[in-house]
């Protein structure tokens, strides 16, 4: 997969290099979210015995090998500490929005009433 993602001005063009680098940091950071949500299915999925030996093992290839390609697909474009900035930034964002529904009375209500159905 060598294709670029192209966003105009071409690769001379400090804000098309920018706008490319920020997309770049966005998708990955996106795929790696949804590869740890696949990683914990996984997970639930082989301590409730749902997979036979030889399906765990494909799925952990299968995994690992997504895994591999992140990181290279990070590494060869130079966004790993990008990256990582966003996912920490996502993750504050989810941290402070589930706090939020914990502490919100609002929040609390409606999921009582709900529990009564």
């Amino acid at each position: 997969m060598s294709e670029r993602i192209d966003v105009g001005g071409g690769d001379e063009d400090p804000e098309a290099a920018e706008l490319r680098s920020g997309l770049v940091t966005l998708v990955l950071s996106l795929v790696e979210i949804v590869d740890e949500a696949l990683e914990r299915e996984a997970v639930r999925r082989m301590e409730s015995g749902e997979l036979d030996p030889e399906e765990i093992e494909r799925l952990g290839t299968h995994l690992a090998t997504l895994n591999e390609e992140i990181t290279e697909l990070e590494r060869r474009e130079n966004v790993e500490d990008s990256v990582a900035e966003l996912r920490g930034q996502l993750d504050g964002v989810v941290d402070d929005a589930l706090t939020g529904l914990d502490e919100d009375p609002a929040a609390k209500t409606l999921e009582d009433d709900h529990t009564h159905d």
